[in-house]
């Protein structure tokens, strides 16, 4: 039988102190668990794109502002509203009076990192203007096409779609998010913490970037390079099976999904320090790349969180 995993020096531990140091960064100035913080590191290392859904407050809009003060790297937040226009965030052709021509003016798209604030508060047209430069890595205006900077990496923040002025992203544009989270209330002694440090100041003032766009192109190549075995990519394919073949799911996880997972467990493994993917990446991976793709019955994500739950405990995890 194939081993799990192999016994060689591990190139994620030459990148083990720089994803500490960005870990390290981002809790200067957000409380969040661990295991989700990770989550985000991950997909971005999977040069993938994260939603974060959770009521007001909670603290999604920081931690997207938090990575990006902790990078070199350039940085545009999109404020989504019901009368914002696709060319609002994609930019437009400009009539040039001087040169008498049309010139395309970037929109805020064109960012390293871009915050898409409250996307669901986008109209579906401005929705779907993002599906292009989330799976493509580029902008097509008049004809033209543009290729955003890399690295690239749009996280994006929605409210409950039971809130008011807000309309549901559609599976397809669900689907380009390679993870999905809700970050959750903080604990008694976590919520203490944040009085504490908003008392005299303002967290993301304080701080300064740590790692450079070469380090984070290293990390992403690295990422790729990690050894998934033969029985855990089995593994994969029995879970997205089982979401396709259950009573309460209408459509389950598709290839595209699958290879999703699998992505994000080769990124959590080097956020890990390891070259090798083991069960528990995937199985730490799957309720935020899973979930968001399923069709349930009832159309409400706690159910499809809940689906997903239940499949882990039901298939066997491989062993060695």
């Amino acid at each position: 039988m194939q081993k799990l995993y192999v016994n060689h020096t591990s190139a994620g531990t030459r990148h083990r102190d720089n994803i500490q140091r960005l870990m390290h960064s981002i809790r200067q100035a957000v409380v969040i668990d661990v295991g989700r913080l990770e989550l985000i590191i991950a997909a971005f290392i999977a040069q993938g794109h994260v939603l974060l859904e959770d009521v007001p407050g909670i603290g999604k809009t920081l931690v997207a502002k938090a990575l990006a003060r902790s990078l070199h790297a350039s940085f545009k937040r999109v404020q989504c509203t019901p009368d914002l226009l696709p060319g609002d965030i994609t930019g437009s052709a400009i009539y040039n009076q001087r040169e008498q021509r049309f010139e395309f003016i970037k929109g805020p798209i064109f960012a390293n990192i871009v915050l898409v604030d409250e996307i669901n508060r986008a109209s579906p047209r401005t929705q779907s203007s993002l599906l292009e430069s989330m799976a493509e890595g580029q902008v097509t205006s008049d004809g033209f096409t543009y290729a955003l900077p890399l690295p690239f990496f749009l996280i994006a923040t929605q409210n409950p779609i039971e809130m008011a002025g807000t309309f549901p992203l559609p599976e397809a544009q669900l689907d380009r998010f390679l993870v999905a989270l809700s970050l959750g209330y903080p604990e008694y002694d976590d919520e203490v913490t944040i009085l504490e440090r908003e008392e005299h100041d303002d967290p993301l003032a304080q701080l300064e970037p740590v790692l450079e766009l070469d380090d984070i192109a290293a990390l992403q190549e690295s990422a790729r390079a990690v050894t998934v075995a033969r029985v855990l990519k089995e593994y994969i394919v029995q879970l997205a099976s089982e979401t396709r073949t259950h009573n309460d799911v209408i459509v389950g996880l598709s290839p595209r999904g699958g290879v999703a997972l699998q992505r994000c467990a080769q990124a959590l493994a080097l956020v890990r320090g390891r070259q090798f993917v083991t069960p528990d990446d995937i199985k730490q991976a799957a309720p935020a790349v899973v979930a968001h793709r399923l069709l349930t019955r009832d159309r409400r994500p706690e159910s499809a969180r809940e689906i997903v739950a239940s499949i882990l405990r039901r298939v066997a995890v491989p062993v060695e």
